[in-house]
């Protein structure tokens, strides 16, 4: 399966530099709690504040179990709540919503 999804960074170009520079290479304990998520990939580009992430998992991968996984997890707790003092919810976002599932509206067939 395929997902993707949109969060927005703060407008703060020194923020955005140093959230860039934390992605730059995955923390291990982080990129293995990905995994041991069912997500097989993970990539995320930005656009000015914008962030959009496209994940590839498996097809019994669940976000409710990944964020069961995530709650149970100290250092992915350490983490979201780092990463947080960069980002920002999108303006649509429903209340305690970080990453936005964005739905397709084309593939070229």
């Amino acid at each position: 399966m395929r997902y993707c999804l949109a969060l927005d960074l703060k407008d703060d170009p020194a923020l955005i530099a140093e959230y860039e520079r934390q992605h730059e290479k995955a923390r291990p304990e982080i990129a293995d709690s990905i995994r041991s998520a069912g997500i097989n990939d993970m990539q995320i580009f930005r656009a000015g504040n914008r962030l959009f992430m496209i994940i590839e998992t498996d097809d019994d991968f669940s976000f409710e179990t990944k964020a069961a996984m995530d709650a149970a997890n100290p250092a992915v707790q350490e983490w979201e709540a780092f990463v947080s003092t960069f980002q920002q919810p999108l303006p649509f976002a429903k209340p305690g919503e970080k990453w936005v599932p964005m739905k397709q509206i084309f593939a070229l067939q």
